[in-house]
């Protein structure tokens, strides 16, 4: 029997397990914290606490990684695919309480562009270079793209009737997000339901054997329960503080050095919250496991567009905030961009390194665009009413 291509598992070979120098970065936890309490030059307090927001994804994957071991392969697997995105996820509900909602926004088509531009084609360009040409399975890719289309299109019908619906009753805006949301989230529960019913296979058995979480789960404290349990909670606690402080130099930021807030929630922060990630996906690749590492790059995409934009919709109205799926027209143009490109290079079954530098090349294109893109909605609407 063939395997489900958009397996659980391919969700839960995003796991971090970062290279151990990264941990380095740690020092920059305790920095970030005292010129924050000395209120410290905004740019600097934003370069501190992103640095010291790297490591600690990586070791909350780590102990995310560990838990699951224990939890046994599905439901370990389902751990991980959940809090995959979990550094940013913190970020962007931090963001939304600051009522930073343009950034939030940004940062879900950041995170997409970022998996499958930027990761991606830095993966195919570093395993093409060592190599060769690498093959992997078509049918797994060509599963995920499809449902990376049916995501983009709910990320678009919102935009494209919102804008209509606008005209005459702006709360029906509101609730064609939340409807939106809710079918997107319900394709997120019901892939999962498919997947866990599903006969194990002896190649997701093997799979999982030789996954990064098997290589990531170092002997040692981590596999003590309790410790991975307090390893995961402290991670999150200072996450958050970190996020807070992040956060809180954004709007200094922007003024300062004069960036748009669409070119940081585009670019900077989604790289800042899934760099541990991303390096254990150019890991993969340079162990000629295309899988695996395509994986990491798409099925983290799908968990942005399919679980966690929906998501914050609902946390905002927590937060008294209206978030919408009502993204602007440059937005959607480098999503639909991103996913073309990205299913023409990856239908084949094979990659090299020309189709990495390829993918970069695009997301160098989009990054330069939003660079230059004026700060603030009224901004953007000037450039889109002439």
């Amino acid at each position: 029997m063939r395997r489900h291509p958009f397996s659980i598992r391919v969700l839960a070979a995003s796991l971090r397990a970062p290279s151990a120098w990264i941990n380095l970065l740690l020092v920059f936890v305790p920095i970030a914290f005292v010129l924050e309490l000395l209120h410290g030059e905004p740019t600097l307090l934003f370069i501190t606490s992103a640095l010291g927001i790297v490591p600690l994804a990586g070791l909350l994957g780590e102990a995310t990684d560990a838990l699951s071991a224990k939890a046994g392969d599905r439901v370990g697997a389902l751990l991980n695919a959940t809090l995959g995105n979990a550094a940013e996820l913190i970020i962007t509900v931090v963001a939304i309480r600051a009522g930073l909602l343009n950034v939030v926004k940004a940062s879900i088509t950041g995170s997409i562009l970022g998996n499958l531009l930027l990761v991606l084609g830095a993966s195919l360009l570093a395993g093409g270079l060592k190599n060769g040409v690498q093959k992997f399975d078509r049918s797994s890719v060509s599963v995920m793209m499809t449902t990376m289309t049916i995501a983009i299109i709910g990320l678009v019908v919102p935009t494209l009737f919102g804008n209509a619906i606008e005209r005459v009753n702006h709360a029906s805006v509101e609730y064609l997000s939340i409807g939106v949301a809710v079918a997107l989230i319900a394709s997120y529960i019901v892939s999962m339901i498919f997947t866990f019913r599903q006969p194990p296979h002896q190649a997701d058995a093997a799979e999982a054997e030789d996954s990064p979480a098997r290589q990531g789960a170092r002997p040692g404290l981590l596999h003590n329960v309790r410790i991975a349990l307090g390893v995961l909670l402290g991670s999150v606690v200072l996450l958050a503080l970190l996020s807070e402080i992040l956060v809180g130099a954004v709007e200094p930021l922007i003024k300062a050095q004069g960036l748009s807030e669409l070119f940081v929630g585009v670019i900077i922060v989604p790289i800042i919250g899934n760099a541990a990630e991303h390096l254990v996906a150019l890991e993969m690749a340079l162990k000629n496991r295309m899988e695996l590492s395509l994986g990491i790059a798409i099925g983290s995409s799908l968990q942005i567009a399919v679980f966690v934009a929906p998501l914050l919709v609902f946390i905002a109205l927590l937060f008294g905030q209206q978030l919408t799926l009502v993204f602007n027209e440059f937005e959607l143009a480098a999503l639909l961009a991103a996913v073309i490109i990205t299913a023409l290079i990856s239908l084949d079954g094979e990659s090299n390194w020309l189709e990495g530098v390829q993918l970069l090349i695009v997301y160098l294109i989009l990054a330069i665009a939003f660079f230059f893109l004026p700060n603030g909605a009224d901004g953007v609407q000037a450039l889109l009413a002439r």
